[in-house]
């Protein structure tokens, strides 16, 4: 198979919070991978990529979150440029669109609304059963600790809406507090990788106080081929290849999605999982090549 030349593009550090050296590192392994299988690899961050004004390579492969990144990328995508993940699936995870996109497609998530941040009643609140709400930005993924937040009543919640606005974002996703063990997991889409866990018994959390919140693991028994399963068919949903996201698992072993991200840091399996996302990565190029 001949040589290919790809473009990589680094993720901006204020996209990787609490995450920079991780988000490096899987990046750096999956580059040396794909050059292991033959592959000539370039590499940019994403200001020079939006500062480059001709982009000759036809394959890309990215961690850029930058709207105006998102957004040349799918101008490239739809001018015959081969993208993982693509620029729309990236979008796809902004949050109100992953929250629409998975339960409009079935996949077991948390009972939750998009609201616009003017939004200042009670009925969506009164619909929401449990004991408190999760408030989440909905036009991206979180930045600041703030942007998925835990509220204990609906005033609170209408004060983390009510500054949501204040900062110009102009949605946010109000979602049900689920009582379970929460999971982390990361996934290549059409390979066999697939490595979950615990992420408070790893210490390896964004925002570690959400322990308090969520609670201690109490490893309730679940069927993780099944888990393996929705992850993927999530991952199909919004068009992503390399995924990561959320679970919380229940007393019964049932389980939600409540979050799904393009490209995570894989930090505790990284080692293994960068071959797999180059092979992915090279599978989808030169399928197409």
């Amino acid at each position: 198979m001949e040589d290919i030349d790809i473009l990589g593009i680094h993720r901006n550090k204020k996209f990787s919070p609490n995450h920079i050296g991780n988000d490096d590192a899987i990046f750096s392994l999956t580059m040396k991978a794909l050059e292991n299988l033959g592959a000539k690899v370039g590499i940019c961050s994403e200001d020079d990529f939006l500062s480059r004004e001709h982009i000759g390579e036809q394959y890309i492969f990215t961690m850029a979150r930058q709207k105006d990144a998102v957004k040349k990328l799918q101008t490239l995508e739809y001018n015959g440029v081969v993208v993982v993940n693509s620029g729309n699936g990236i979008e796809n995870c902004y949050r109100t669109n992953m929250t629409n996109g998975l339960v409009d497609n079935g996949i077991p998530y948390p009972k939750s609304f998009v609201v616009p941040t003017t939004y200042t009643g009670d009925d969506v609140f009164d619909q929401l059963p449990g004991k408190g709400f999760w408030i989440k930005r909905g036009d991206f993924h979180a930045i600041h600790k703030e942007d998925v937040t835990f509220a204990y009543s609906k005033k609170e919640a209408k004060e983390i809406i009510k500054e949501y606005a204040l900062r110009d974002i102009p949605d946010a996703v109000i979602s049900e507090h689920l009582v379970g063990d929460l999971v982390k997991f990361y996934g290549v889409y059409d390979t066999d990788f697939f490595f979950w866990f615990y992420p408070y018994d790893n210490n390896h959390h964004k925002y570690a106080a959400y322990e308090s919140i969520n609670g201690k693991s109490m490893y309730h028994a679940f069927d993780e081929n099944q888990l393996k399963q929705v992850a993927a068919a999530s991952a199909e949903v919004l068009g992503i290849d390399i995924y990561g996201g959320d679970a919380i698992v229940g007393e019964d072993g049932s389980f939600h999605i409540i979050d799904l991200n393009d490209w995570p840091s894989f930090a505790p399996c990284r080692d293994e999982a960068a071959g797999y996302i180059a092979e992915r990565i090279f599978e989808r190029f030169t399928k197409l090549a």
